[in-house]
C-alpha cells in the first residue's frame, strides 16, 4: 500500500487546500494496532522538508501538515534532533499515501514562510534518495538507536494509519542507545 513518487514543479502554494474527505489529525491521539507494511508502490511519496525553522518541532510539523490540508495523507513523519541538545536539525522526512499526494506536498510546501514560529526560512522540498515509501523507512528506522527507550518520544519517527498515529513495528535487533545520550546518563 505505501511507497514510492513523481515529481512537480507547480509554483509554490500558501493556502492549504481543502482534503477531500475530513480525516482526523494525528495529533489527537494513537493507535495501539501494529502497522502491516504491504509491497512498496510505484512513485516517489518520501519527501525531505528543509529550512525548517529554529525551535520547530516533531509536534510543530504534523501540525503544520495537518493544517495545511495533508491530515490522513502521510503515514510518516520524522524531524531528526541532536542529541546533545534535543533541538531538531531544520529537516525532516515525511512519506505521503500516495505519489499525487507527494506531489501536491511539494508543489504546496516549496517556498513556504507562513510558520506558527518567527522565521524567514523558506521550506525547500527534495525527494529522499535515500529510502522511499513507508517499507524502507520502517526498516531504516527500526534498529535505529532514536528508537532506544531512553530516547524521548518527541525524537522519534512517527508511522500514521488513518490519520492516528500507530505503533512502529518493533525492532529485530537489540537497539543501542544514542552516544551522546549514553555520555549524559539517560541509557
Amino acid at each position: 500500500v505505501y511507497g514510492g513518487g513523481g515529481s512537480a514543479t507547480a509554483p509554490p502554494r500558501h493556502v492549504a487546500a481543502a482534503p477531500s474527505a475530513a480525516p482526523r489529525s494525528v495529533v489527537q491521539g494513537r493507535v495501539a494496532q501494529p502497522v502491516v507494511l504491504a509491497a512498496p508502490i510505484a512513485g516517489k511519496t518520501t519527501a525531505m522538508l528543509r529550512n525548517l525553522p529554529d525551535g520547530f518541532t516533531r509536534n510543530a510539523l504534523l501540525h503544520l501538515l495537518d493544517t495545511e490540508g495533508f491530515a490522513g495523507r502521510y503515514d510518516f513523519a520524522y524531524l531528526p534532533v541532536d542529541f546533545d541538545t534535543l533541538q531538531g536539525l531544520k529537516h525532516a522526512f515525511v512519506n505521503m499515501t500516495s505519489p499525487a499526494e507527494a506531489d501536491r506536498l511539494r508543489s504546496h510546501l516549496e517556498g513556504f514562510t507562513n510558520w506558527s514560529l518567527p522565521s524567514d526560512s523558506a521550506c525547500a522540498v527534495a525527494w529522499n534518495d535515500r529510502q522511499q515509501g513507508l517499507p524502507a523507512l520502517v526498516e531504516r528506522y527500526r534498529n535505529s538507536p532514536v528508537m532506544h527507550d531512553t530516547v524521548p518520544d518527541e525524537c522519534k519517527p512517527v508511522i500514521v494509519v488513518g490519520g492516528r498515529r500507530a505503533m512502529f513495528p518493533p525492532p529485530t535487533q537489540k537497539i543501542k542507545a544514542p552516544k551522546i545520550l549514553k555520555g549524559k546518563g539517560y541509557a
